[in-house]
């Protein structure tokens, strides 16, 4: 079997090598396999010409979208101004296409002198004509899917990053590759997992810093010890690693920086464990001041007294390093939350930008991570400027004067002193949907959740499991959180009588979910409009231009703008996918276009709401352009109403068999299989015969692994398997009767 597929359209190369314009309505067919071996017609290098010459004047070719925040700031802001407050009214539907898979995409494509590459489900790349749509080549790294037991937000990718003629692109199982910009083929590829045996994924997208190019992994929430790594732009040979935590100090340190992350970990911390800190995302490079910027995951083990008993900062977790990418050495560090317990990670996206600060023009770095402060640091020192609250907090505060983070341990401390209604949620106050500044206004543009989680222990000691989910603790938010906020009786014993009393609510905010646009201050550090979003999952990435635009997607399949000065609603349309990913905008033969990719997944990507647009019309993976007296947007078919379950096989387990069945089903079974009948993974209440009677076959034996269903026969034995089936059987007898 090919371990990747590289499909090219010989006719799109030569509408390339001779002018781009035109649109159509959808992509393009793919050539046959036989077109593989087409030559194009213009020279190689004539594609992905991006240097540091030209990134640095990338204001000068606003055309362009050379990173995947346009600039090396990586601001999400683009200089155009066609579409503007006065035509964006007229803005409409250019070309669509497909991407033929229905999982989550969160991608912000790269246009380069009018080509357009972007990256989709589990590391596929696409380069398309950005003026039509039209495909000029295809690839697919055909990823082991049993790398899918170690994802915990879906097999989603954050976009590739182009460089001197060629595209390098990370796939889920943690090969990083580097493909021929005008052909798609492979030039190299290397393996960046270092141990394929614990929970390691590879999401992110790769960054250009320098003469290497560096990646992160994911994997916090099972029992990775992450890093980054950076690799010779031309051949993939390693050039360095950093580890962000370190590992059992009896067996040494890989690098000195973590004989000092060492002394803030109990010397009998559970290293086993690998103790997290992925770099999932957040990577970023200043090419003026030779730094890479990354911001580092959670803790592997979400409470302490698991991980690190003694307490301590645990570096370098939710933390900011400064990195010498001709070294690897770290410049500066800045931790943001010590000894993290909530999921609080620094891996959210960064912005660079210059701010008159105090009358004096700095360098900065903002970000708004999950902990819910606004961050603004030199980039240059790594010296703390501000830190501000953008959503309701309550795990503690950020001393003004040093900006180390203070936990009130009374009020958050659930390994301490039992459940705990904390703020905000694992999903953070905002997460890896891309934030924008314009400089113009002067505003940053905040894909923002207020939200808070219940969470505890509800063992008080963790019985470890290798590449396996250890998070240690029990959380709940959003819907979940609201429904048994309104009725104890939904709520696990441990939490009844605290909710009823009004103890777990008690002086605490609102734990009403919102979702929202927010437009910040970063200066005077506070809100100047926002637009509340229906969903309470809503988390799109946002665009704004010199045109005075914002623009934003959500999940209900709306594509919104907004006067990016005072929030006004300017054009509203309905595309009917769900929009996770941010916009992105470019100009082709005078044309401006806004382009955007479309597809629910993520976090909760098995859980899509009923009323957004993926469980209404599907999640067939879409991008989508538009331009100025372009037409109405094509939406996908409304999906039939889902068939009443059938009659399910008899109710013949015991009951310890069935409550057994539960508690491995929320072990290894509920991330991706949340029973809903319009989400994107199969409603298991409603079985047929055959897929009974091959339960084991297919949970055990892998038979359906080349379609995204994992093997599991190292976890599970035979009687395992038949207990969740069991549960499952239960549950659709559940659902049977009630439908009756």
């Amino acid at each position: 079997m090919l371990r990747h597929v590289i499909r090219r359209n010989a006719a799109a190369l030569l509408i390339m090598s001779a002018a781009l314009g035109g649109c159509g309505s959808d992509n393009q067919p793919s050539a046959p396999e036989s077109a593989v071996e087409s030559k194009p017609a213009a020279p190689a290098q004539a594609f992905g010409r991006i240097d540091r010459e030209r990134l640095l004047a990338a204001d000068a070719e606003p055309g362009n979208w050379m990173t995947r925040g346009r600039d090396f700031g990586r601001s999400h802001h683009s200089p155009l101004t066609q579409v503007n407050r006065d035509t964006v009214a007229r803005l409409g539907f250019a070309w669509e296409y497909r991407t033929n898979t229905n999982r989550g995409l969160e991608a912000t494509p790269i246009v380069v002198d009018g080509v357009m590459y972007t990256s989709g489900v589990a590391g596929r790349v696409y380069a398309l004509n950005a003026g039509t749509g039209a495909e000029i080549w295809a690839f697919d790294p055909h990823i082991d899917y049993q790398v899918t037991r170690k994802t915990c937000c879906d097999e989603v990718n954050r976009g590739v990053a182009v460089w001197q003629g060629k595209v390098y692109v990370a796939s889920l199982d943690g090969r990083l590759f580097a493909l021929d910009a005008a052909t798609g083929k492979v030039l190299w590829e290397t393996d960046t997992i270092v141990d394929h045996t614990r929970g390691y994924s590879s999401t992110g997208a790769p960054e250009i810093a320098g003469n290497v190019v560096v990646i992160g992994n994911a994997g916090s929430e099972l029992d990775a010890r992450g890093y980054v790594s950076a690799y010779a732009l031309d051949t993939g040979a390693l050039a360095w690693r950093f580890y962000i935590v370190p590992g059992d100090p009896k067996l040494g340190f890989e690098h000195p920086e973590l004989e000092l992350a060492a002394k803030t970990w109990d010397p009998n911390s559970l290293w086993e464990a690998g103790l997290g800190g992925t770099p999932w995302d957040a990577l970023i490079y200043d090419p003026e001041l030779n730094l890479l910027y990354v911001g580092t995951g959670n803790a592997a083990l979400w409470s302490y007294h698991d991980r690190s008993p003694a307490g301590g900062d645990n570096l370098f977790l939710t933390s900011i390093l400064a990195i010498n990418p001709d070294t690897g050495r770290l410049v500066w560090h800045f931790q943001q939350v010590p000894g993290d317990r909530w999921d609080y990670t620094a891996t959210q996206p960064i912005i660079l930008a210059d701010l008159n600060i105090d009358g004096r023009v700095r360098k900065v770095l903002m970000q708004a991570p999950k902990n819910g402060y606004f961050y603004i640091l030199d980039r240059e020192t790594g010296e703390f400027l501000s830190a501000r609250n953008y959503v309701p907090v309550s795990w503690g505060h950020v001393d003004p004067e040093t900006g180390k983070g203070i936990v009130d341990e009374q009020s958050s401390d659930y390994g301490a002193y039992g459940p705990k209604l904390v703020f905000p949620s694992a999903m953070g106050g905002h997460n890896w949907h891309p934030m924008a500044y314009s400089p113009e206004t002067g505003l940053v543009y905040i894909p923002t959740i207020e939200a808070g989680m219940v969470i505890y222990d509800p063992t008080k000691g963790h019985d470890y499991r290798r590449g396996l989910w250890n998070t240690g603790v029990t959380s709940m938010f959003s819907d979940a959180l609201d429904a048994m906020l309104a009725n104890p009786e939904k709520a696990p014993a441990e939490l009844r009588e605290l909710i009823r009393s009004g103890e777990l609510t008690r002086g605490k905010p609102d734990p009403k979910t919102r979702g929202l646009l927010r437009a910040w201050d970063p200066i005077a550090g506070k809100t100047v409009w926002e637009f509340e979003t229906a969903g309470t999952w809503d988390r799109a990435g946002a665009l704004a231009t010199s045109g005075g635009l914002v623009f934003h997607g959500d999940a209900l399949g709306r594509f919104r703008v907004y006067d990016a000065a005072n929030g006004k609603l300017l054009k509203d349309i309905d595309v009917g996918s769900t929009i996770m990913a941010a916009p992105m905008t470019y100009a082709v033969d005078g044309v401006q276009y806004v382009a955007v990719m479309a597809a629910w997944g993520g976090g909760g990507w098995s859980s899509a709401q009923p009323t957004s647009a993926a469980y209404r019309y599907g999640n067939q993976g879409r991008l989508l352009a538009f331009k100025l007296d372009g037409g109405a947007t094509p939406k996908p078919e409304l999906l039939p109403e889902p068939d009443p379950i059938p009659e399910p096989p008899a109710m013949s387990a015991a009951a310890e068999i069935v409550q057994r069945g539960e508690r491995l089903f929320g072990q290894n079974c509920r991330t991706c299989h949340s029973m809903l009948p319009g989400g994107p993974s199969k409603d298991l209440r409603r079985m047929n015969a055959a897929t009974h009677a091959n339960f084991d076959a297919i949970v055990r034996g892998g038979a359906y692994k080349a379609l995204g269903m994992p093997q599991w026969d190292d976890v599970l034995n035979a009687d395992d398997a038949e207990a969740i089936r069991a549960y499952l059987i239960k549950l659709s007898w559940d659902a049977y009767r009630a439908q009756n």
